[in-house]
């Protein structure tokens, strides 16, 4: 009896220890991580690290698939492609978050589909970042409030800028929901090709949806003279400072302060005027439909 006993707090304590499809993707993810840095170390030519690369991103695609199960939201394909789109950290793409993109088109709608544990434990590898502009906060609810959280979970080489956020219904079942309408960009200013991002948590999932604004989000003319008269204090200042004695960072500073400071006044002035405009309620509907459609309501 007592050797029985043993054997089964045996069994079950192996059980417990048991590696997760979860734990399998992570190791697998980074030992491909690992070789390829390795190879790069060795000056391996760049086409075999490419094709260890594509070969490492297949295998991790299919794990991810077999995790994730097949998508099932309306207007959008049940499997999709990794979203992390390279494990060699000297490419665009590296770290992104780990799950899978699901997409009609390069340019179209996408929601990119993640597990609660897979986001949790990469919102803890960004909490420890060193620079303070890549540093997110482990909590999933307090990430999904950021734009930082945007650019590097789903933007590969350019940054996510927030222009409001959408107050919306909480659809049966979920955990949490955040909309947000902004855009994606490499420099500070309008960003006229606005898109609406629907984050929504149910049980172990995690989506974010991404789709073009519908209708496109209109110029307000006091908003563009916000950021019209911001952009030539900054032209002036920058001129100013041609030939002086300061170095280019020195010289650079007071130009780039006008253009960050216009830029959050520019942002500041949509989100006060653009609920006013005719074509904000059909926005809100766009969000609240994805994240309703995501919910499974």
């Amino acid at each position: 009896m007592r050797l029985v006993l043993t054997l089964l707090i045996a069994l079950a304590g192996s059980a417990a220890h048991a590696a997760s499809p979860e734990d399998d993707y992570i190791a697998a993810r980074d030992k491909a991580i690992a070789d390829i840095t390795a190879q790069e170390s060795a000056n391996t030519a760049i086409e075999t690290i490419d094709a260890q690369n594509e070969k490492a991103l297949a295998d991790l695609q299919q794990r991810l698939a077999a995790i994730l199960g097949p998508l099932s939201v309306k207007d959008f394909p049940a499997t999709g492609t990794i979203n992390v789109q390279s494990l060699n950290a000297s490419d665009i793409g590296y770290g992104m978050l780990d799950g899978l993109r699901y997409a009609q088109s390069d340019d179209g709608p996408s929601i990119v589909a993640s597990t609660r544990g897979l986001t949790e434990r990469w919102l803890k590898s960004k909490s420890s970042e060193a620079e303070a502009d890549f540093k997110l906060p482990a909590d999933i609810g307090a990430a999904l409030k950021l734009d930082s959280f945007y650019t590097q979970a789903i933007g590969s080489d350019a940054a996510f800028s927030g222009t409001l956020d959408f107050s919306l219904k909480k659809p049966d079942g979920a955990d949490a929901v955040v909309a947000r309408l902004g855009g994606w960009t490499q420099d500070v200013g309008p960003i006229y090709d606005q898109h609406v991002v629907v984050a929504v948590v149910k049980g172990d999932r995690v989506l974010i949806a991404e789709a073009p604004a519908s209708p496109a989000v209109p110029k307000i003319a006091a908003c563009d003279s916000i950021w019209a008269a911001a952009d030539a204090a900054a032209q002036k200042a920058q001129q100013a400072d041609q030939g002086s004695d300061q170095d280019d960072q020195q010289a650079s500073d007071p130009a780039n302060a006008a253009w960050e400071k216009g830029d959050a006044d520019y942002r500041a002035c949509m989100a006060q005027r653009l609920p006013g405009d005719p074509s904000f309620p059909a926005l809100l509907k766009q969000a609240q439909d994805l994240a309703d459609d995501m919910a499974g309501k």
